[in-house]
């Protein structure tokens, strides 16, 4: 999948955070988390609840990829009864969970998604997948027609649930659309404070200062919660690590 609209959001609200991306194959993206390669990431469903959360996001299309001479290319649609005459290739590493594949069965299953794509563009075959997957593999040769009555993939963004962190909240708020002003997000900027007293120590005249560091957003000092004072240790959200050991600012004590 593509997600840089969540990671220009991202780097708008937390620019003191860096946001790195992995890419993985889907059949190994749930092992990535569990291993701690990566805070968070998109995974299709389902996934094991005993250690991971989740949180469905959309359900894919799925396409029927075949060779641009393939009758199918001439329509806008196909549905599973008119591949029966077809080879339908099975890789290893399907994503769609079959109970009846269509079609004729071919000798032998492919390894992996892309080496089916292989066997599409040598006229051996086509291939059933999600939208995103047949654009991945896109070849010149090759094209893609919606298919109708398919099982269909969900996506969900998925974490281990023991390493709900602030960031990964972070990041979650960023991919549910809720805006910088949100109660929920932790991005959102702090409610307006009444002015502290002002009050003496001896003959220094320190101000005192409000209770409390800052946190996500604008500080009270006007910068950014990301470098200064909000900035959160630890890795950063989807898919890698991020910036780590930044420090918060040390509140200053009352005289």
């Amino acid at each position: 999948m593509t997600p840089t609209k969540w990671v220009r959001i991202w780097n708008e609200r937390l620019p003191g955070i860096p946001l790195a991306l992995v890419a993985v194959p889907s059949a190994e993206a749930t092992a990535l988390l569990r291993a701690g390669g990566a805070d968070a990431g998109f995974v299709r469903l389902p996934v094991d609840g005993t250690d991971l959360s989740a949180i469905p996001l959309y359900t894919e299309q799925t396409v029927v990829v075949i060779p641009k001479d393939h009758v199918a290319a001439a329509v806008d649609e196909v549905s599973l009864a008119e591949l029966a005459d077809d080879i339908v290739l099975h890789p290893l590493d399907d994503t769609l969970g079959w109970e009846q594949l269509p079609g004729r069965p071919a000798i032998e299953r492919p390894a992996t998604t892309a080496d089916a794509v292989e066997l599409v563009a040598a006229g051996i075959g086509v291939l059933v997948v999600p939208q995103s997957l047949a654009r991945l593999h896109h070849r010149k040769d090759l094209t893609y027609r919606p298919l109708s009555d398919a099982p269909e993939s969900r996506i969900a963004l998925s974490w281990p649930e023991d390493r709900t962190t602030d960031l990964v909240e972070d990041f979650i708020g960023i991919v549910r659309g809720r805006t910088v002003n949100s109660s929920r997000g932790r991005g959102a900027a702090p409610a307006e404070q009444p002015k502290a007293k002002t009050k003496r120590a001896g003959s220094s005249g320190t101000r005192g200062k409000p209770a409390g560091g800052a946190s996500a957003g604008k500080n009270p000092r006007g910068g950014s919660g990301g470098a200064k004072g909000g900035a959160r240790g630890g890795k950063g959200a989807s898919g890698a690590k991020g910036a780590s050991g930044a420090k918060r600012g040390t509140p200053r004590r009352r005289p």
